[in-house]
């Protein structure tokens, strides 16, 4: 475990690979999740492929730091840039970003393009007022079910106890703090913005999950969008079957994004 100061957060960071090569930054999701969703999955074939692989525990989740208060999008967005500068990292970064991993992804793209050079989504969506909505209603209604005393004891009955685990993570950060209010409250950028934007973005989707009919829309809202189904999996994609995500993760990011930034458009596929 490493811990470093990044702006005004102190972040849990694991970093594999083979420094000097070009870098993978992996951003988990939120309340449920942490950087492990990575290092159990696909962060040891990156490294095995020869990039510098970093994986961190975004604030409020993990081992990092866990302030009451600063939960905006934007606010995750500056932890990772100021990331990058601790770490000094200065060549343009690929990020893999899973559920609301890769809306921070998407969001540092935008508002820091020269930092990027390509996103990979997987179940992500750009921050909208839609998404901003609808995320802070899903954040605010499990901490309420949460505060049931008998939910615990019935995730482990029913998952085990790694689910429960990760649940016991997500209540300090649902409970102690004001993220649900905080993500209603984030900027939303102008959609205008989202047309302007010219770096090769993946967005990978469970076929059997809520987000993949967004695909049509998002492959016409982002000038550089593909879009890829899973069949038979839905919004836990990436950890429901590593054994397919990570040879699209690596094939992107070898040259995936490159024959897309060259083609000029996305092209959608299932």
């Amino acid at each position: 475990m490493t811990l470093v100061e990044a702006g005004g957060a102190r972040l849990n960071v694991e970093r594999l690979g083979q420094a000097g090569g070009e870098t993978v930054v992996l951003v988990h999701g939120i309340a449920t999740d942490n950087l492990t969703s990575y290092y159990f999955t696909v962060a040891p074939e990156f490294a095995a492929a020869g990039y510098d692989v970093v994986m961190y525990d975004q604030r409020g989740h993990g081992r990092s730091a866990r302030p009451e208060q600063g939960y905006r999008v934007e606010e995750f967005t500056a932890d990772l840039a100021a990331l990058l500068d601790a770490l000094d990292i200065r060549r343009p970064v690929h990020l893999v970003g899973n559920s609301f991993g890769g809306t921070v992804a998407l969001d540092l793209a935008l508002h820091h393009p020269d930092r990027v050079a390509s996103v990979l989504m997987v179940e992500s969506e750009p921050p909208t007022a839609a998404w901003a909505e609808k995320m802070s209603g899903l954040l605010a209604g499990s901490a309420y079910k949460l505060r049931d005393e008998r939910t615990l004891p019935w995730i482990e009955e029913t998952y085990g106890r790694h689910e429960a685990r990760l649940v016991r993570w997500a209540q300090r950060i649902l409970h102690g703090t004001s993220i649900a209010e905080d993500i209603a409250a984030s900027r939303i950028p102008d959609e205008d913005l989202w047309r302007s934007l010219d770096i090769p973005v993946l967005a990978v989707y469970g076929a059997n999950s809520d987000l993949a009919d967004m695909a049509p829309w998002l492959e016409e809202l982002l000038p550089l969008c593909r879009t890829l189904k899973v069949e038979g999996h839905g919004h836990s994609v990436l950890v429901g079957t590593p054994e397919t995500v990570g040879p699209l993760l690596l094939d992107w990011v070898g040259e995936g994004h490159r024959e897309l930034a060259r083609s000029g458009s996305g092209v959608a596929s299932s």
